[in-house]
């Protein structure tokens, strides 16, 4: 019985390629599931907006949950346009300036029925949901003090620009990609530079009122500012680790023949390194603070999440497990060097987990890899030599993201304005850019 369901869906899959399959398509079938697999792997990953949504209202105050909300629904609404218009252009146009950018397909919607213009609907489709995730990073490193008009010039700038451009380097067919750097699914493409743009945004645009202050004697106190909805943030995870398994294995592209056993052991990975990344961040954590830590567990999650984008289709479970408790470790170590060493505020660790763990994850590659003619790492026989091209990958990427964000933040406030004033950050985003409170009637605010 299973098997004639099984056959009669096939059936109607191929039937359903007679849209966009050329006379005499021997493969129908495969595109059909192909389609599918991919747009299913980008709702996937669509509900990772959610996610990252609940995580930063829950992680920050309350008085701006309404303003995170915000912000995380126009990084999408403005990134989708933006992205369709050039960004797509400048990452799969056809390669120019020596593979630095691409240069054609801007503004492209074909409206012929054929194989070619349904591959082209259903990569954008898939390739937007990463342009707007690199976006939504920087959302939390800057809660709380960012004015809403000065982060949607932000948020439509990288989805246009700085995403696509790196992009084209690396899935595009540009010069790393021909260099032999591996990226599976976006430990760098999309985290790190993400990561880059949270860590320079939230140093241009200075910490929050009250968070470094000098005590009677000179030095300088770190106060902690708790979020104000640990279960929020908590759905959140969960939904973003939901999402990765779009993430990462959708990014094989194909479901059908060795494609379909790849997607399966890169879902395994997936759910290993991030369930090792938890016990690296609360291990640590635990024995540095004497409690086991709620929101750093969490990030911990979204560490090994993160550091096994790169490799998870080269690396074997094992391998994974080793990644992400890393991965879990190095999460602590960088939340606490970039509050209170560098003194850089960051409400939710994004640049922790995205950059740092990005790094890691894109390093990771050139060290267990272990797919001969994909990525052969140190570990396994092959050396420095891919090593070394993920090191040139995490270079360029993070020049590129880190000064041309850091570029776009100052200028946004030279001209428009980054910061709000004193006065609105005390009483609230969600009145003094809103009008509008998260939990009316629930809550009274006192900041004034």
């Amino acid at each position: 019985m299973l098997k004639k369901l099984l056959l009669a869906g096939i059936c109607v899959l191929s039937a359903g390629t007679g849209l966009f399959a050329e006379d005499g398509d021997l493969y129908s079938w495969e595109f059909s599931v192909d389609m599918m697999w991919l747009f299913i792997g980008a709702i996937l990953v669509f509900v990772m907006q959610a996610g990252f949504a609940l995580v930063e209202t829950g992680l920050t105050r309350a008085k701006n949950a309404s303003n995170i909300t915000m912000k995380n629904l126009m990084d999408f609404c403005l990134g989708a346009i933006a992205y369709w218009a050039i960004g797509w252009g400048f990452m799969y146009g056809s390669d120019s300036l020596g593979g630095l950018i691409g240069a054609s397909d801007f503004f492209k919607g074909p409206m012929e029925i054929t194989a070619s213009a349904g591959n082209f609907y259903k990569s954008w489709f898939f390739q937007v949901v990463f342009a707007a995730t690199a976006a939504t990073i920087v959302s939390g490193a800057m809660a709380g003090r960012t004015q809403f008009k000065s982060y949607l010039v932000y948020s439509t700038f990288i989805s246009a620009f700085i995403y696509p451009i790196q992009g084209h380097w690396i899935w595009g067919g540009g010069w790393l990609s021909k260099l032999g750097f591996h990226d599976f699914a976006g430990s760098t493409v999309v985290h790190s530079v993400g990561g880059w743009s949270a860590l320079m945004g939230a140093m241009i645009v200075g910490p929050r009122l009250g968070k470094y202050v000098k005590s009677p004697d000179g030095a300088v106190l770190v106060k902690a500012f708790p979020g104000h909805n640990i279960p929020f943030a908590c759905l959140g995870v969960l939904l973003l680790w939901f999402g990765w398994f779009g993430f990462n294995a959708a990014s094989t592209g194909t479901a059908v023949g060795e494609g379909g056993s790849i997607l399966a052991r890169v879902a395994v990975t997936t759910c290993l390194a991030a369930s090792a990344g938890a016990l690296g961040s609360l291990s640590l954590s635990w024995a540095w603070f004497k409690k086991p830590d709620v929101s750093m567990t969490m990030n911990g999650i979204l560490a090994g999440l993160v550091s096994i984008t790169a490799p998870c289709a080269v690396v074997s479970p094992g391998a994974s497990i080793v990644i992400g408790f890393i991965g879990g470790i190095l999460v602590v170590l960088a939340v606490e060097f970039i509050d209170k060493v560098l003194r850089i505020d960051d409400p939710v660790g994004a640049s922790s987990v995205h950059l740092v763990c990005g790094i890691f994850g894109t390093l990771a590659v050139g060290i267990w890899g272990n797919v001969e003619g994909v990525a052969l790492g140190l570990l396994h026989g092959g050396g420095f030599t891919q090593l070394g091209r993920q090191l040139a990958g995490v270079l360029s990427v993070g020049a590129w993201s880190a000064f041309t964000s850091l570029g776009l933040f100052l200028a946004i406030k030279a001209v428009i304005g980054l910061r709000v004033s004193a006065k609105d950050e005390m009483m609230g985003l969600d009145l003094s850019e809103h009008k509008s409170e998260a939990y009316t009637g629930f809550q009274i605010f006192s900041n004034m």
